[in-house]
């Protein structure tokens, strides 16, 4: 019934038990996760697992922390894997300017790249975006229909930037920080946009919702953002289920 659209399970934190963490997810009611790359090796991991298990999809990228890694032969090889069999989308690519973990002009000059390679190969693109709203909308912006499809994924912004991103033709993907006490903003946010243009994600390891806060977060715990989206709209658990999931199968090509 639900669909994680974002997800890390190559991450070290699964080494002990990946596993029975997505038959977890999988008996749980998920029916799709998608596993996403920040680096060369996490995207090639990203694709063994889209492999190894059913329902398991994978997004191929460098992440803007990674953007130094960036040269064109590594994405070339990027490239090669976004072409193989399990992978849906390009990412998890944007701009952090949070952590500034690369200098701004390094992870523009990745950004830019990897929306062209996107663009190329016709593959939605999943976004990262921190603390650079205006940059990246207006990098997605300049690039024309070719590559407005895609996600904002992790969204942090307000009602009016989420209205803009759909204005280009993207989702926005709600994270396990709508069921925080004090985050109004991304609240607002799952309560004002329309069902048609929504994702939900764990982004795990990370970011786990309440009532598993402070822990490791997994897949199975997406169901606990879209209860909290269905409270905040006064609606269905179940119709916040079937449409996000409709989105994410719309969106990276999933069977149903």
């Amino acid at each position: 019934m639900l669909i994680d659209s974002h997800a890390h399970l190559d991450m070290e934190e699964f080494d002990d038990d990946r596993e029975t963490v997505i038959r977890r997810a999988f008996e749980g009611g998920l029916t799709h996760i998608v596993t996403v790359g920040i680096d060369p090796a996490s995207s090639r991991a990203a694709v063994g697992l889209s492999r190894a298990f059913d329902g398991i999809h994978a997004a191929v990228g460098c992440h803007p922390h990674n953007a130094a890694l960036a040269a064109p032969d590594v994405l070339k090889e990027i490239a090669e894997m976004a072409e193989s069999e399990g992978a849906v989308a390009w990412g998890e690519i944007g701009l952090d300017f949070f952590r500034m973990r690369a200098p701004k002009e390094v992870q523009e000059q990745a950004f830019s790249r990897q929306l062209r390679l996107a663009r190329d190969l016709d593959l939605p693109v999943i976004v990262h975006d921190r603390e650079a709203h205006d940059t990246v909308f207006r990098m997605i912006r300049e690039m024309g229909k070719g590559v407005r499809r895609g996600v904002i994924h992790c969204f942090s912004g307000d009602v009016a930037l989420a209205e803009a991103f759909i204005s280009l033709g993207y989702y926005i993907s709600i994270p396990g920080t709508v069921t925080y006490k004090k985050a109004a903003r991304i609240k607002a946010v799952a309560a004002a946009l329309p069902l048609e243009s929504m994702l939900v994600e764990t982004d795990c390891p990370y970011l786990a919702p309440v009532p598993r806060r402070g822990k490791r977060n997994e897949p199975a715990y997406v169901a606990f953002t879209a209860r909290e989206i269905a409270r905040l709209r006064g609606a269905d658990f179940e119709e916040v289920a079937r449409r996000t999931s409709q989105n994410a199968r719309d969106l990276f090509g999933l069977d149903p």
